[in-house]
């Protein structure tokens, strides 16, 4: 049998016209006979096409709003026949089935649907049930049918067939390889949508589907292979967002980057905020009455590591803060918007990247992260509790000021985001010393009052930055030393989750070294 085999009759049924009408010209040209159906067939028609309907070969109507149209022995035994077998052949021949050598098919748009928000049944009503259906048969025999899913690849095929009149085996499982995972990506895009407006749990299926979007040079490290895909949920951030200058975002970039957004989103928008982001974890963050105010608060916390780290803005970027962000080597740059001015100073950065998310995240909406394991993977709701003043419970004798309260719960924001076991230090407003991704919550206490030690130093400073400020832990202390150590850097105010079953012990030694202490009852691991 030739690797080549010949393209005689193809089917066009596309919602997504975008270059249709230029393919099947190029079809048309290589004597390929086009069959279609309802506003495809009436587009072809227009552009001065021979096309004929679904409904000739059927000889049934497109009925039911169209549900009902290509759902037809005479359509799904033309893609299903082995051309090779002379049973199916015979068959053929009785019951007046065509051949059909090419599908070329995308279906309707039901997430398009839902990012406008649609109502329920409208969306129901753009589950395509015919065009999976053919795609699927299509690729199943992929030795004889050519299925295109994709408007991207209608040139390369229209290529091939112009040169060697026909596709190759080979071009076909390719073919039939993506068809399977668009259908794929599509069920599982409607599996999602259902689950969450049943309110189902736990399905004993689940699947991920996702979109290219780019393929990267590298995973984490070099020798790794990776790809960046969107779900398709309308979410601002890095799958959203718009480059506005710089090279390709690295897959480190993309991690990091997301990481940096989705904490500076926990933040009144009305209040300009800034997080300074490297390998995942917080270096600084800080609010201010000015974005620039912000950005110096963020950036004093730990300037060393600021050195290539991504820079996470909750309001427009400004040209005064923008000068001030490209005096440090900057890998990204990620905020709602930026103004010209601002966009004009990066622009002397080449190498770094600006990105322009459109909006913020909400910190409290529902969502779903996924973690590999071997064999499996966990899947999990997205950590979104945002703990207010009235989650709090004061266990200790003296309670905290007004001021140690706003820098409590802006610490507690600022731990949900930092690897755990979760130490952060802060004041005025400012992270002024962060303790990450530690074995010990003692080590995490150490090593944030250590870096602010350093960072005190680097501005000139004698006493650390941690003196008179409040210190968050993202899950309880299970004994005294943590807190004490806490103390022992300047901390006057501690806040944690509480569950301890040394709580008591905890709260008489908080008690003792004069600490005002505050329960949340809730934890924010993040592993």
């Amino acid at each position: 049998m030739s690797n080549i085999t010949p393209v005689r009759r193809a089917l066009i049924s596309v919602s997504d016209k975008t270059g249709i009408a230029e393919f099947a010209k190029r079809l048309s040209a290589a004597g390929i006979e086009l069959v279609s159906t309802g506003g495809t067939a009436k587009m072809l028609r227009e552009n001065g096409l021979d096309v004929s309907d679904v409904s000739q070969i059927t000889e049934f109507p497109e009925m039911m709003d169209g549900r009902i149209k290509t759902l037809h022995p005479r359509i799904h035994g033309g893609l299903l026949a082995l051309r090779d077998n002379r049973e199916h052949l015979d068959a053929m021949r009785e019951h007046g089935i065509p051949d059909i050598d090419l599908l070329v098919v995308n279906l309707y748009p039901f997430e398009a649907t839902l990012k406008r928000g649609a109502a329920f049944d409208e969306c129901i009503e753009n589950i395509d049930i015919g065009g999976p259906a053919m795609v699927r048969a299509a690729a199943k025999n992929y030795g004889f049918v050519g299925v295109v899913t994709q408007p991207d690849d209608y040139s390369f095929v229209a290529e091939e067939i112009e040169k060697q009149n026909g596709l190759s085996k080979s071009t076909k499982l390719d073919l039939a390889t993506k068809a399977f995972a668009m259908t794929a990506a599509y069920d599982s895009a409607i599996a999602r949508w259902l689950g969450k407006e049943t309110n189902a749990g736990s399905l004993q299926q689940y699947s991920i589907g996702g979109h290219l979007v780019d393929e990267l040079r590298y995973g984490e490290n070099p020798h790794q292979s990776a790809a960046f895909y969107s779900t398709g949920e309308d979410r601002p951030g890095v799958a959203t967002a718009r480059q506005v200058q710089g090279k390709a975002l690295s897959y480190n970039n993309l991690n990091d980057t997301d990481a940096a957004y989705e904490l500076i989103a926990e933040f009144d928008p009305a209040t300009p905020a800034v997080a300074i982001i490297k390998h995942a974890n917080p270096c600084g963050v800080g609010i201010d009455t000015e974005i620039l105010g912000a950005y110096e608060k963020a950036f004093r916390c730990d300037p060393v590591s600021a050195f290539g780290g991504i820079v996470a803005l909750n309001q427009t970027v400004t040209a005064t803060a923008a000068e001030k962000i490209i005096k440090t080597f900057t890998e990204v740059v990620v905020a709602p918007a930026a103004d010209d001015d601002a966009i004009d100073l990066f622009k002397a950065k080449k190498n770094l990247r600006l990105l322009i998310a459109g909006g913020l995240p909400s910190p409290d909406a529902p969502g779903s992260l996924i973690k590999p394991l071997a064999g499996g993977f966990l899947v999990q709701s997205r950590d979104n509790r945002c703990v207010t003043r009235s989650d709090l419970e004061v266990v200790t004798k003296r309670h905290p000021s007004e001021q140690e309260l706003k820098d409590l719960l802006f610490a507690f924001k600022v731990a949900k985001h930092v690897k755990s076991n979760a130490i952060v230090y802060a004041k005025d407003n400012a992270t002024v010393g962060i303790g990450a991704g530690q074995m010990s919550r003692l080590d995490s206490s150490r090593i944030a009052a250590r870096k602010s030690i350093d960072a005190a130093e680097a501005c000139g400073l004698s006493a650390p930055l941690t003196e008179g400020s409040v210190v968050a832990s993202d899950a309880f202390f299970p004994f005294a030393d943590g807190l004490l150590s806490a103390a022992e850097a300047g901390a006057t105010a501690v806040i944690q989750p509480g569950g301890s079953m040394r709580d008591d012990e905890v709260i008489a030694a908080a008690d003792e070294a004069g600490l005002a202490m505050v329960f949340t009852g809730v934890r924010h691991f993040r592993h």
